[in-house]
């Protein structure tokens, strides 16, 4: 197996329970807010690999010119409206009718990277980006019909927001692709300024909706930051070694760890349909290692 493959799985492993950590432990908290909080703790946990790196870093920044700045800039927006637009699409509907389309990022990220990019890939690795994107959709698909947010989309505003939120983070996938390989940006300089970045775009919607106490929950966040700090960190390396369209599937099932956790520890129903996704995850990685 690819080295950067095995990197995306743990960091697919690591932002699944991640997931899993969030719904037990912070669901009352506004989500712009939560994530403001988690960022800043993340970089607090980050910060010791970059001081070690400070003449590294320094060198960096000296190279970072207009190219870096605008992709970097774009990846951290499209991050952010990403987020924004899937609260909204939550807000307006169902969580189960908008997640699953939600979760199509790997099908706009491979054209994406095919056109702009030109990137090439194998037979074997468009089939396993399809199964492997299909199993996400799966694992956050409620039955009553497989096609039916498809059907409903064209005249559904939340599903609408939900399809543009997916293609923000192929847009945001795609970013981190160019930033990490074709600009060389270093991996302990990216991965604080998109944490920093994207809590600097949330902020304002934060303090608008801020959560009614967090002292209690200190070392709760503290925890989810470190998480993020690492789950970001294995990120990263997956983007800088593997193509977007590779990464990102991978990366994505993220979304099978949280909802098998959720079956096998919370009872969460649907717990065979989710096991079903699981293994057409693993069908799917499959193919692109082959």
């Amino acid at each position: 197996m690819d080295a950067g493959l095995g990197v995306a799985l743990v960091a697919a492993l690591v932002w699944g329970v991640y997931i899993y950590v969030l719904k037990r432990s912070f669901d009352e908290y506004p989500p712009a807010a939560l994530t403001v909080l988690i960022n800043a703790f993340g970089i607090a946990w980050y910060l010791p690999i970059a001081v070690t790196q400070v003449d590294g870093s320094a060198a960096a920044l000296g190279r970072f010119g207009a190219a870096e700045a605008g992709v970097t800039a774009l990846t951290i927006v499209a991050t952010a409206a990403a987020f924004v637009l899937f609260l909204r699409a939550i807000a307006e509907g169902d969580v189960s009718y908008v997640t699953p389309i939600n979760k199509l990022v790997p099908m706009f990220v491979l054209p994406l990277e095919v056109v702009v990019l030109g990137q090439v890939l194998t037979p074997l690795e468009v089939g396993g980006v399809v199964v492997a994107t299909l199993a996400v959709y799966v694992a956050n698909y409620d039955p009553g019909g497989f096609f039916e947010p498809f059907r409903k989309a064209a005249a559904s505003r939340p599903a609408q927001l939900a399809l543009l939120s997916a293609m923000c983070y192929a847009v945001s996938d795609l970013g981190k692709r160019v930033s990490l390989q074709e600009l060389a940006i270093p991996e302990r300089l990216w991965v604080p300024l998109l944490l920093f970045g994207v809590a600097v775009v949330l902020l304002p919607i934060a303090v608008r909706n801020p959560p009614t106490a967090i002292r209690g929950d200190l070392p709760k966040l503290a925890v989810a930051g470190g998480m993020v700090a690492l789950g970001e960190h294995l990120t990263t390396l997956a983007f800088a070694i593997l193509p977007a369209s590779i990464a990102s599937p991978v990366i994505n099932t993220q979304a099978i760890v949280a909802v098998v956790l959720g079956g096998v520890l919370l009872g969460e129903r649907h717990f065979r349909l989710r096991l079903a996704a699981a293994v057409l995850a693993v069908i799917g990685v499959t193919l692109i290692a082959v």
